[in-house]
């Protein structure tokens, strides 16, 4: 008997159907069902740890000078670049000296009669000096050029004073970096009117390396760090140098560590904080006067502190959390509060307690809820393929 051409085509199809079913029966381990998936664990437990207390700090100049004008007149020049590094005692601007080197000259001047009033009084009291001896001229006479020579040489000495301040005011037209640092902003541009009686700002000199970072804990804060040393609960050891890890924009660390160098022992009424500085070598000038940043201070160790390895941390935007394996050996997921980083591991704040089972290897293949088999040996890293 022959069929149509669908029929023949359906029975085909119908066939295939039932195989794939059969397979789907009996093919897979355990009626198909994944096998748990490897994951490697670290046991928490209690340990002595890096006391991590993260605090915004905002940046500031080691030093810092407003350069003003000391003398007055026009500014003819200026003689560095705005922004750049410059030396102490380098020229910075050029005020017009022509009316100060005539004081200069007019001083001077004033000094040479001096200098003529004097050896002519000093002259008379010599020839008084032998008249007077012989009773040719009276004790009276003697005594005035006396006064008059003391006079002389008093006035010599003002006059050699008029002269030096002149020519003080003359060095003063020529504007210098008082420190060595960086420029800031010219406040003046060539011809405008300095005067030494306004003190008229003319630019600004910031010293950055190194640099000083202030921090502002609340006064509660530091007294539960008093309190936890007190108690036991936190160790400073010996040395009670404080160490700060600077984050900048976009979490990215500062290379190099930073000492707190000086506590104010004072509390701000108006934010009931106390004022934190931090010392900072800063050759590259990554931190600028004025910059907000987040410092990471180690204050000392915590007795009974939990950590964990960084690859264990899931960080994301809103809360940091890590996978727990339960006692049925089932992947869940747990949120928990990080204190800063240390030797290449996370500080745990809180979320965990001691014996917690928590994913060390693995974790990226599974989901919350799925059943784990755990590895007694991590699990080794995937070799970069040859290319």
């Amino acid at each position: 008997m022959r069929f149509p051409g669908w029929m023949a085509r359906a029975s085909v199809l119908a066939a295939v159907a039932l195989g794939v079913a059969a397979c789907g029966r009996g093919g897979g381990p355990a009626g198909g069902e994944r096998p748990p998936t490897l994951v490697a664990v670290e046991v928490v437990k209690a340990q002595s740890v890096p006391n991590m207390v993260e605090l915004p700090g905002r940046v500031e100049a080691s030093r810092s000078a407003e350069v003003r004008a000391r003398a007055d007149g026009i500014v003819e020049r200026q003689l560095y670049v705005d922004g750049t590094e410059v030396e102490a005692n380098a020229p910075l601007f050029q005020i017009d000296p022509r009316d100060l080197q005539a004081r200069v000259q007019q001083a001077r001047a004033s000094l040479a009669s001096a200098r003529a009033a004097k050896a002519q009084t000093s002259s008379l009291r010599a020839r008084l000096s032998t008249l007077v001896q012989r009773k040719a001229v009276s004790v009276q006479e003697y005594e005035s050029a006396q006064a008059s020579f003391r006079q002389a040489d008093a006035a010599l000495m003002e006059a050699q004073a008029a002269v030096d301040r002149a020519q003080l005011q003359l060095d003063h037209a020529t504007v210098r970096a008082p420190i060595k640092g960086r420029t800031g902003r010219a406040q003046v541009s060539e011809g405008a009117l300095v005067s030494a009686a306004a003190a008229t700002l003319m630019t600004r000199i910031d010293q950055v390396d190194p640099a000083f970072v202030i921090f502002n804990p609340s006064n509660i804060s530091m007294n539960e760090l008093q309190r936890g040393v007190a108690d036991g609960r936190i160790d400073v050891g010996d040395n009670k140098q404080v160490k700060v890890t600077i984050l900048l924009d976009g979490g990215e660390r500062l290379p190099t560590q930073g000492v707190v160098d000086f506590s104010e022992t004072a509390i701000d009424p108006s934010t009931g904080s106390r004022t934190l500085r931090a010392r900072f070598p800063n050759p590259d000038g990554r931190l600028l006067p004025g910059q907000f940043v987040r410092g990471i201070l180690q204050l000392g160790s915590i007795r009974n502190g939990t950590s964990l390895p960084e690859r264990a941390i899931q960080v994301g935007e809103d809360e940091a959390s890590v996978m727990l394996v339960n006692d049925e050996n089932v992947a869940v997921r747990r949120a928990v509060t990080l204190a800063g980083q240390a030797d290449g591991r996370w500080v745990v704040q809180s979320g965990l307690t001691p014996g917690d089972r928590v994913i060390v290897d693995g974790w990226h293949k599974i989901q919350p809820g799925q059943p784990v088999s755990i590895q007694s040996e991590p699990i080794p890293k995937a070799k970069a393929k040859a290319p």
